[in-house]
C-alpha cells in the first residue's frame, strides 16, 4: 500500500514537494486556504483541500491522524507554521517535516515534534554553489561532513579507456558505482567497460580525493 502524504501550505515549494510525491506513486492530499492554488493542483494530487490549517476543528475534519508523513511547507508566517506543526503533532501524525525561515524557527519546530526540519532556498543555495566551484561535477549528494556521491563527466584523457586502465580506486581513491549515459544507467559496470565522451561516472568517495580528482 502507497504511503499517504498531507502537504500543508501550497507555495512554490509546498507546490512541488506535493507533485512529485504523486508522480511517485504516493497518495498525497494538498491543503491551503487559496482556492485558485487548490483547484491549480486538483487533478495532479490525490485530494486537493481548500481549508485554514490553523483551524484545529477544520484539520482535525480532514482525518489528517491517518496519514504516514504531514509536511508543513508553511514558511512565510512561522506562527502558523508553528501552530500548524503543533497541531498535526497531537493529531497523531508519526513522521512531520517542517519547512523553516531560519535557526530559531527550526530549533522551535523540532521542540515541538518536527523530524526533520529543511531550509529549501538555503539547500538549494549550498547545491548550486558547490556545482559552481566544481567545474564538471553535475550532481552532488552529501552523505555525510566527509563523503559524497558526485556525477561528473568523463575527462577528455579518459575517453577510450577502461575502468581498469584509469584505475580510480588506486589513483584517486574512489568507485565507480555506475555509469549513466543518455536515458540509459548501467549499475553493473564491468571492469573493462570503455568510457565514451558522453558518459556521466557516477562515484563516491572522501570530499578530499573527489576534490583532488576533479582538479586533474
Amino acid at each position: 500500500m502507497a504511503k499517504q502524504y498531507v502537504v500543508i501550505g501550497c507555495g512554490r515549494f509546498g507546490q512541488s514537494v506535493a507533485i512529485k510525491l504523486a508522480e511517485l506513486g504516493a497518495e498525497v492530499m494538498v491543503v491551503d486556504d487559496n482556492e485558485e492554488v487548490i483547484q491549480a493542483l486538483a487533478n495532479k494530487v490525490t485530494y486537493a483541500v481548500q481549508a485554514d490549517a490553523t483551524d484545529e476543528n477544520a484539520i482535525k475534519a480532514l482525518g489528517i491522524r491517518n496519514f504516514d508523513v504531514a509536511v508543513v511547507t508553511i514558511g512565510s508566517n512561522i506562527q502558523s507554521s508553528i501552530l500548524v506543526t503543533l497541531l498535526v503533532k497531537e493529531l497523531g501524525v508519526k513522521h512531520i517535516v517542517a519547512k523553516a525561515q531560519n535557526p530559531a524557527h527550526a530549533k522551535v519546530l523540532f521542540k515541538i515534534g518536527a523530524n526533520r526540519v529543511v531550509f529549501p532556498e538555503k539547500e538549494m543555495g549550498i547545491k548550486i554553489a558547490k556545482g559552481l566551484v566544481s567545474g564538471n561535477v553535475l550532481d552532488l549528494i552529501d552523505l555525510s561532513s566527509e563523503y559524497s556521491i558526485v556525477e561528473i563527466g568523463v575527462h577528455p584523457e579518459w575517453i577510450g579507456k577502461s575502468l581498469v586502465d584509469i584505475n580510480m580506486r588506486r589513483n584517486y581513491q574512489i568507485s565507480v558505482i555506475a555509469i549513466k549515459n543518455g536515458e540509459d544507467v548501467d549499475i553493473n559496470v564491468e571492469p573493462d567497460r570503455i568510457m565514451l565522451s558522453d558518459d556521466i561516472l557516477v562515484v563516491i568517495g572522501n570530499n578530499i580525493n573527489l576534490e583532488t580528482m576533479r582538479k586533474v
